[in-house]
């Protein structure tokens, strides 16, 4: 009996759907445009072609998963609830203290993010701990009852509590919640100890009261969705994709809406680590750009990065401390406000500008002809002849040349600019944003981009991938099958995963290790249990240990990872002495220090101050796609005139069906390769080629003079 799987990814512009034929080997995919007033209508509408056109029976369906990025969205427009705070007698202003540090010396007009609770709506109680979690003052169950009223009296439908030294002992916090649930059960809760048990005052508050102002927003869609997709026959238990870049229950995404923050990115870097795989490229830049923003991954042996916090809704994008401090585990992003709806104007020099804002889907570029009347990136690349107005997201919508080319000129009239000018301007200046912010992202990490492969994933990533590889050194290019949906397809191959983590003071040269590994313990234990609830489609589970260490003294950490437990000197693997322990930990942390920073100060000790523990199960049914056979050499569907730099003109260039091309195809630029969901563009410099695995790698050659 044939299985399938669904996955769902809503963007800013389309939601994504995709299909996997495991019998067949076959991935089927629709992209439909994103409906913001009421978006699980768009996945219902998405879902329910997706099922007609294919013909898939709902019984066999075995899994459906999604990501999105309406709760970033949320938070960045700040559409979230009615939040307010409950904090310890003298904190509750720490959310607008933060760090007391301007991000921006220079800037006289400087505006940090402003609290996502503002201060009429934050509370304190008289319930202390101290910093390792011995009871100082108890909480008061009148004084609970009283101040939560006052909130509920001013419109409050979420409360997050953020008391302090709860990530050493939860249990003030425990019993304030009981005490609300009891007395208030229309509100919402957040715990810290729940969201973030780690130290640091300021981010803890921050990642908790962003997890409780999308709370009630996420149980609302998320229950829409699940009432839609079973309206459809599917089955119960949808799976949602964390920033993490791991699955898990539906019902965790509820109770925890901010790990899913960055769900929709997270889903294109395992797709993008999971095609290159296929033709062992283990090292590699994921390029992935839709129609509202660009991001880019560095994939390094296999694994896309990952960190241990961002920042949301900055007020620059790329200054550290303008934005929402949230501390979760994430794929390690860059993202710029770059996609095919991003907004061309000028600014107050003149000046031609992409971006940060986009038409979005309602009522999006002027191509689409449903009221949009400023000229987009999508308007851009159409005008130059590398989208096909016939083609456009497979021919289920048709696009207006003319229409983009009189938004454009309208602009062009105040540039001194024609049309072509203008629409060039665009194209190369989104290449330059995206090449300038993988140059500071790759540097940060201490690599080098021409070192990397350029993966290009995204309805936009394949347009702009030739010319931001060039901008950037990257000499060679891959385009997986499917590239336009490929964050959807990213759902159906992830892992389950589970991140738990605890504050620790722990000197793994002289503290007992047995305290160590109990806390350990109980942290895997926590990883597993909550990956045992998918075990009849995901496992086995691996779990990984690691920890965020310093030198005695630093006023900052850095994660690295130890070596596998248990600590003890009775159990450790291999028989290790208690010394040999001691010192596996500390090597761990310094090898880690020297990568960073090249070397380590001498005779200070090491401190871990958060353990951190990664659960991890793969599918346990995988998807083995198709192998592309052999064949005639593909002849071009057609030609059609296309702008490319080299040439300062348009030239008339051949345009191939992807669905046509064979193993062993092998061409010269400039060509133009569509598919349903995203067209490749190789200029003059490139060479395409189309391996066994689907993929198609384009190798860029400099020409001689």
């Amino acid at each position: 009996m044939t299985t399938w799987a669904i996955g769902i990814d809503i963007g800013g512009t389309f939601t994504d759907v995709v299909a996997l034929d495991y019998g067949a080997g076959k991935l089927h995919s629709l992209k439909v445009l994103t409906t913001h007033g009421d978006p699980a209508q768009g996945v219902a509408d998405g879902v329910s072609q997706l099922i007609r056109s294919c013909g898939i029976r709902a019984e066999r369906v075995a899994r459906v998963v999604h990501a999105t990025t309406l709760f970033t969205n949320a938070l960045i427009e700040r559409r979230g609830s009615t939040t307010g705070l409950l904090a310890t007698r003298g904190f509750k202003d720490v959310l607008e203290i933060g760090h007391e540090r301007k991000y921006d010396l220079y800037d006289l007009a400087i505006e940090a993010a402003p609290a996502l609770v503002p201060r009429s709506l934050r509370a304190e109680i008289g319930a202390r701990m101290d910093a390792r979690g011995n009871e100082i003052e108890a909480p008061d169950a009148d004084e609970v009852r009283r101040v939560v009223a006052g909130l509920a009296e001013k419109g409050v439908e979420s409360v997050a509590v953020c008391l302090l030294h709860a990530y050493a002992s939860a249990a003030h916090e425990q019993l304030v919640r009981q005490w609300i649930e009891r007395d208030f059960p229309a509100l919402h809760v957040t715990l810290s100890s729940d969201v973030a048990p780690v130290i640091r005052e300021f981010e803890r508050n921050s990642t908790t009261v962003a997890n409780a102002y999308i709370k009630p927003l996420a149980e609302r869609y998320l229950d829409a969705l699940e009432a839609r997709l079973s309206a459809l026959g599917l089955p119960a238990g949808v799976l949602m994709m964390l920033s993490n870049g791991g699955l898990s229950h539906i019902e965790e995404a509820k109770r925890n809406p901010i790990e899913l923050l960055e769900s929709g990115p997270a889903a294109g870097a395992i797709s993008a680590a999971h095609y290159s795989l296929r033709d062992q490229q283990a090292n590699l830049l994921a390029f992935d750009m839709g129609g509202t923003t660009a991001k880019l991954c560095l994939v390094e042996r296999g694994k896309p990065s990952i960190a241990f916090g961002f920042e949301a809704a900055r007020r620059k994008r790329f200054a550290e401390g303008s934005g929402l401090p949230i501390r979760i585990t994430t794929i390690d992003l860059i993202e710029i406000g770059a996609g095919g709806g991003s907004i061309a104007h000028q600014d107050q020099l003149g000046l031609l500008k992409v971006g940060p804002q986009s038409a979005g889907s309602e009522p999006g570029p002027a191509c689409y002809g449903l009221g949009g009347t400023e000229p987009t990136v999508t308007d851009a690349n159409l005008v130059l002849g590398y989208l096909n107005p016939d083609y456009f997201a497979g021919g289920t919508m048709s696009i207006d040349r003319d229409k983009a080319a009189a938004a454009l000129g309208r602009i062009g009239e105040h540039l001194g600019r024609d049309v072509t000018g203008v629409a060039w301007g665009m194209h190369d200046i989104v290449a330059e944003n995206m090449a300038g912010a993988a140059r500071v992202h790759v540097a940060e990490r201490g690599r080098d981009a021409r070192d990397f492969v350029l993966l290009c994933t995204g309805g936009g990533g394949p347009l702009h991938a030739y010319y931001v590889a060039q901008k950037i050194g990257v000499r060679t290019i891959i385009c997986p099958p499917a590239a336009g949906v490929a964050s959807a397809y990213g759902l159906l191959v992830a892992p389950a995963r589970a991140d738990r983590s605890r504050t620790v003071s722990f000197r793994p040269a002289t503290d007992s290790l047995a305290t160590l590994e109990e806390a350990f313990a109980a942290l895997e234990a926590q990883a597993r249990d909550a990956l045992d609830q998918l075990a009849e489609t995901f496992g086995p589970i691996a779990l990984v240990r690691h920890a965020d260490g310093r030198f005695a003294g630093q006023g900052f950490n850095l994660s690295v990872a130890l070596p596998a437990g248990p600590y003890t000197a009775t159990a450790a693997a291999g028989g290790q002495t208690e010394q040999e322990v001691r010192a596996a930990l500390v090597a761990a942390f310094e090898s880690g220090y020297r990568e960073k920073f090249g070397r380590t100060p001498p005779d200070v000790p090491v401190e871990l101050v958060n353990l951190r523990v990664t659960g991890e199960a793969p599918p346990r049914q995988a998807f083995d796609a198709e192998t592309l056979a052999g064949g005639e050499p593909a002849r071009p569907k057609g030609s059609r005139l296309v702008y490319f730099r080299e040439a300062g003109a348009y030239v008339e260039t051949p345009v191939f069906e992807r669905g046509a091309l064979q193993a062993g195809f092998s061409a010269a630029g400039p060509l133009l390769v569509e598919d349903a969901s995203s067209s490749l563009v190789v200029g003059p410099k490139g060479h395409v080629k189309q391996l066994a695995s689907g993929n198609l790698v384009i190798t860029i050659e400099e020409q001689a003079a």
